[in-house]
């Protein structure tokens, strides 16, 4: 499907403007909205710029998604949990992955490590930078590793780590890269323009990314801050954004931070997970609601201040930290403020994407507009 460039269905102006207040004045900086209800594709815009040459941000700007790829790596678990390639949720993850089980991790369930209880969040031992970029290389470190804290007992956002044990899972299951199943049996079957490792082919697309004012320095004598530093670069050096502006870190497969999307793309990926889109079905409504089901939520083990987010299998759920749309949307955000999910209520596939570095409320504000539309 060719989808109309500024498309803007009736009914559904409101949710345009508020996407428009969020392209900020005088900055060489741009986003995109992608809403499809049903489907079939209701709002598709894009605005302001995609790089200091003043190329135009359009539909076709590919944007570094980072953590919204955590929610799309999820959808491939969820289809090899549905295909039987893997186990449940349920299951213990020594049983399908012994190696995991060293120092008590192993009577963890697989539904609770995607959900961040792993107690895995940084490696112990700094990661170089090889290590870093290969995610089951990563992983292997992470399975012999002595947790944090006690699994299951309590969770903490495992920011490039989660991206890692999904990869290895879905290797277990496949002997495939989790980029290639994604490739393969999602974005392709719905000529979607969305990766996790980006071909070179495709960098001329790419938006560079515009940071925000840097605020003060924090100073902080907290001890967690150390392991909320090395979730991040794990030690490497390496650390968001610049995984995604150099080659080869554009090149790696990093399910938890490298996806590389148009907002079309994604914005279809998720209606594909809760309704028949171009003839493609991704997930049942049985294994939505396994994907989704309530694992974590609350304050995080390492502390921080409220709103807190909260997961399922993976994907992040309706919190104080972002309501989504409604009780049963599912999703995940991404840094510099990216917002994707789907709902099965409203049967919506939903993302909101742009280059300037800054908090979530411009995409929400969006999400907000959209309910007011639809209610």
């Amino acid at each position: 499907m060719t989808i109309p460039a500024n498309l803007i269905a009736p009914g559904f102006e409101g949710v345009a403007a508020a996407f428009f207040a969020t392209i900020p004045d005088g900055c060489r900086a741009g986003a995109a909205l992608s809403v499809w209800k049903d489907a079939v594709p209701v709002i598709s815009l894009a605005a302001g710029t995609a790089d200091e040459s003043q190329r135009l941000f359009t539909s076709d700007t590919l944007i570094p998604v980072a953590s919204v790829t955590k929610g799309l790596a999820s959808l491939v678990i969820g289809r090899l949990v549905e295909q039987g390639k893997m186990p449940s949720y349920e299951t213990e993850i020594g049983e399908f992955w012994p190696e995991f089980a060293a120092h008590g991790k192993g009577r963890l369930s697989i539904g609770d490590v995607l959900a961040h209880r792993s107690g895995l969040s940084a490696p112990r031992e700094a990661l170089p930078k090889a290590v870093y970029l290969d995610s089951i290389a990563t992983a292997d470190v992470l399975a012999a590793q002595e947790p944090l804290w006690t699994p299951g007992e309590g969770h903490q956002y495992h920011n490039i780590t989660h991206g890692a044990l999904t990869a290895k899972l879905a290797h277990l299951a496949t002997g495939r890269s989790l980029g290639s199943l994604f490739a393969e049996e999602m974005a392709g079957p719905l000529s979607a323009d969305a990766w996790i490792g980006l071909p070179e082919e495709y960098d001329e697309r790419v938006a560079s990314i515009v940071p925000e004012p840097c605020p003060p320095a924090a100073t902080t004598s907290d001890p967690n801050s150390y392991w909320l530093e090395r979730a991040v670069n794990l030690g490497s050096g390496v650390g968001f954004p610049g995984v995604v502006e150099s080659a080869e870190g554009r090149r790696a497969e990093l399910p938890g931070v490298n996806g590389f999307a148009s907002a079309d793309a994604v914005a279809k990926i998720y209606s594909a997970a809760v309704v028949p889109t171009e003839g493609v079905r991704l997930l049942s409504d049985a294994g939505v609601d396994e994907l989704r089901k309530p694992r974590s939520k609350g304050m995080p083990v390492f502390g921080g201040p409220p709103p807190y987010q909260a997961f399922g299998a993976g994907v992040m759920i309706p919190s104080h930290w972002d309501p989504y749309l409604t009780e049963y949307s599912f999703g995940h955000d991404g840094a510099l403020g990216q917002v994707a999910f789907a709902d099965p209520y409203f049967k919506i596939g939903f993302a909101y994407v742009t280059n300037q570095a800054g908090d979530w409320e411009r995409g929400k504000s969006v999400t907000e507009a959209l309910r007011r539309a639809l209610t």
